[in-house]
């Protein structure tokens, strides 16, 4: 690839949309069946202005797509004790069928306890440990829903896995560590990369994928990037800017997601799909 080539765009809003449009078609048939439709249970600590924004979002996709949304709001005093209290109420409540605690909590908040006390069926958004180890085994369960959106991309461009060398950058519990899981269950050749790491770009620059999702800004040079890989971008910094140097970036690689535009619609698309499959799944036990 010359230097006045660039990368094809890898259209995460086009291809959430259809998603989308298939769970609401799925929601729809199952509220047909079963006289109930599928139910998101949005938990809010406090009133983080981002937070905030983020949840009135998924409630109006919610509402698109014929999901039924709950929200429940705390105040930015409550405990973990509480916290936990609230999400075992509503892993025991038959009308709710996926439940998202949005994060971060606050800093006097024990998220990992809190995620736990999310029932794994209702774990639409895959936070907990049990899903977590459903992407590392490649078992029955919901994947976190950013690196699902990224796998479901990957899948649509048939980006082929098995054999290739791809470098995550970035080691969250809900981002980086289960990419790197799903890639593995693919067979890819997985490097981790973060903070601590010596000499980023040389490792980056070895790789067939990269996955960015370290959540600093322009991180990624278009140098770093070996000229035909696939380049996915999971971060979002302050002015719509990734992880990734996309306008030198897209010159070298083969496939790039744009930010916005890119991984973000996927991950809104993969909570709604694992919402209307979390309800047909429990409502069919209901039903037996």
């Amino acid at each position: 690839m010359s230097a006045t080539q660039t990368a094809q765009l890898m259209d995460g809003t086009s291809l959430a949309k259809r998603i989308v449009e298939e769970a609401a078609a799925k929601a729809a048939e199952i509220s047909r069946r079963t006289g109930a439709s599928p139910c998101l249970a949005t938990v809010l600590v406090g009133e983080d202005p981002a937070s905030a924004t983020y949840v009135r979002m998924k409630r109006a996709r919610c509402a698109k797509a014929g999901i039924q949304s709950r929200y429940i709001g705390l105040p930015a005093t409550t405990t973990t004790a509480e916290l936990i209290d609230t999400l075992a109420d509503l892993s025991g409540d038959p009308e709710v069928h996926g439940i998202l605690l949005q994060h971060p909590c606050g800093p006097h908040i024990d998220e990992r306890a809190a995620f736990e006390a999310i029932a794994p069926e209702k774990d639409v958004d895959g936070v907990t440990m049990h899903s977590f180890a459903a992407m590392s085994f490649a078992r029955p369960g919901f994947l976190s829903c950013t690196p699902g959106g990224i796998m479901r991309l990957l899948e649509a461009y048939d980006v082929e896995l098995a054999g290739k060398h791809a470098v995550v950058v970035g080691r969250s519990a809900i981002l980086g560590k289960p990419a790197g899981m799903l890639l593995l269950a693919k067979d890819a050749t997985v490097t981790y990369c973060h903070s601590r790491t010596t000499d980023l770009s040389a490792i980056v620059r070895e790789a067939d994928v990269v996955v960015a999702a370290v959540g600093r800004p322009r991180l990624i040079r278009g140098e770093d990037i070996k000229p035909g890989a696939v380049v996915i971008d999971a971060g979002y910094n302050a002015g719509n800017v990734g992880d990734v140097d996309y306008d030198s970036a897209v010159t070298r690689a083969r496939l790039i997601t744009p930010v916005p535009g890119g991984v973000g619609p996927m991950t809104i698309a993969v909570l709604l799909a694992q919402t209307v499959e979390a309800a047909e799944n429990q409502l069919e036990m209901q039903h037996r």
